[in-house]
């Protein structure tokens, strides 16, 4: 006849009454979350001092426009993971996550999306390209001060923003007329760029899809062709003003500083 352990029965027994203990205690206080009732929202927005998007009147208002009751709703007719997505699908909104405390707390996490360029296309619609390379449309309450782009620019807003920049510039439908992605390569390096950044203010798409760019000072353009070698080319232009543009009249001479061919810098002379 076989032994009986009775130290391993006494351990598993206990370890059955441990599990059972904590069950019945997560369910305890499960329900009692249930029956905490919402006494305060607090929203808090990231980006605010660089953004103007969202404010936190517009969170309420919005969630007023959800008909969502949330002070002095009992936890229970609390739908978090709704909320959650009905934030997430705000045009200015990257991220949203949204929690409760057993204070009665409602705790609203805002991440406003980050504008990088903007796009004015040939037919006069404008909308944002924002860091995580997606379409974003303008705000009625607020522009923000990035690149803008114009010119032979096609894409409409309508017809591109359910896919992010990144997709387009993969897509065998739309690469090859896209020129989304070489503004916004440009544009990402330009921004990375102090100097660069306080220089560009407007990137041109001519009617041979090249590229020219405008800067804040001086009345000339800069003849920057394709999307490729960037760095060579935005090299060249910093070593064209520093020692080319020695004079404070030289700014004034030229109509067209031309980046387009190797090693090589071409003014044209008004």
């Amino acid at each position: 006849m076989r032994k009986i352990n009775y130290r391993r029965v006494l351990v598993t027994v206990l370890w059955i009454i441990a599990i059972a203990g904590l069950g019945s205690s997560l369910a305890f206080v499960s329900k009692s979350e249930r029956n905490i009732v919402a006494n305060t929202l607090t929203v808090n927005i990231q980006n605010n001092d660089e953004n103007f998007f969202l404010n936190e009147n517009d969170i309420k208002a919005f969630f007023k426009e959800r008909n969502d009751s949330l002070l002095s709703s009992r936890y229970e007719n609390i739908n978090v993971p709704e909320l959650e997505k009905a934030l997430n699908s705000h045009p200015a909104i990257e991220n949203a996550e949204v929690s409760a405390d057993m204070n009665g707390e409602i705790k609203v996490e805002i991440l406003q999306r980050t504008p990088v360029l903007r796009i004015i296309n040939k037919n006069g619609e404008s909308y944002y390209i924002d860091s995580q390379s997606k379409l974003m449309p303008l705000n009625q309450n607020y522009s923000a001060r990035v690149i803008v782009a114009n010119g032979e620019i096609n894409e409409p807003y309508s017809r591109r923003y359910e896919f992010s920049v990144d997709q387009i510039k993969k897509s065998k439908v739309f690469k090859d007329v896209s020129v989304l992605d070489d503004l916004l390569d440009v544009a990402n390096f330009i921004n990375a760029d102090s100097s660069l950044s306080q220089l560009i203010h407007q990137i041109y798409v001519n009617a041979e899809n090249e590229l020219e760019l405008f800067p804040a000072i001086g009345n000339h353009k800069i003849v920057f062709g394709d999307a490729k070698n960037i760095p060579e080319k935005f090299n060249k232009l910093k070593l064209f003003y520093t020692e080319g543009l020695s004079k404070s009249d030289s700014w004034t001479k030229y109509s067209a500083v031309n980046l387009k061919y190797k090693n090589l810098v071409v003014c044209t002379k008004k």
